[in-house]
């Protein structure tokens, strides 16, 4: 044999030896009445320190639940705050697609203006679904005028609050947000 497993082998003995030596001292001390070294958990720690009173625990405990409270509160709100932001985001990206589809229906209007009976069905059915999810139409002549939802591209004179005479393109509200403002010819 070798000398290298004999030498391995010796060193384990030793190591069993130490482990051995330190288990019969932490005995020793715990039979003379050592509590720290006994690991009693009631006494370890610092020994000039003292127990905590039962006020000092429950203030402690009040702390404790008010900042559960507080992060409990905090994400819920977090929570809140990111199902808005992807409704809006969901809102935003559908409103995008229907300023997509105005041109179309403006095509739609300007064919049946020029007399082609054919395509209102087709407009119709267009805006109908469109109108079920939100869509609405700024075209009412005889309204008064709003800024916000209409350009003024023309002006008449007339007396008192000024109306729309004409709709010359028609706006459109999504959600009762505006994507398109009307086009007009204003009155007074």
């Amino acid at each position: 044999m070798s000398e290298e497993p004999l030498a391995d082998l010796a060193d384990e003995d030793q190591a069993v030896e130490e482990a051995a030596g330190e288990q019969a001292a932490g005995e020793q001390l715990q039979e003379a009445g050592d509590p720290q070294a006994a690991g009693d958990p009631q006494v370890a720690g610092d020994p000039q320190e003292p127990a905590p009173s039962m006020d000092e625990l429950l203030a402690q405990r009040d702390g404790y639940l008010n900042d559960l409270q507080r992060v409990t509160a905090e994400f819920a709100n977090y929570r809140r705050k990111a199902a808005e932001r992807q409704q809006e985001t969901v809102a935003m990206a559908a409103a995008d697609i229907v300023e997509k589809v105005l041109p179309v229906l403006d095509a739609c209007d300007a064919a049946v203006a020029q007399g082609a009976e054919d395509v209102i069905p087709i407009r119709d059915s267009l805006f109908g679904a469109l109108e079920k999810e939100g869509l609405a139409k700024l075209d009412d002549p005889g309204a008064p005028f709003d800024p916000t939802c209409h350009e003024a591209v023309a002006h008449e004179p007339g007396e008192g609050e000024a109306v729309i005479a004409e709709v010359l393109r028609a706006g459109y509200v999504w959600n009762s947000r505006v994507l398109r403002p009307a086009m007009v010819k204003v009155r007074g």
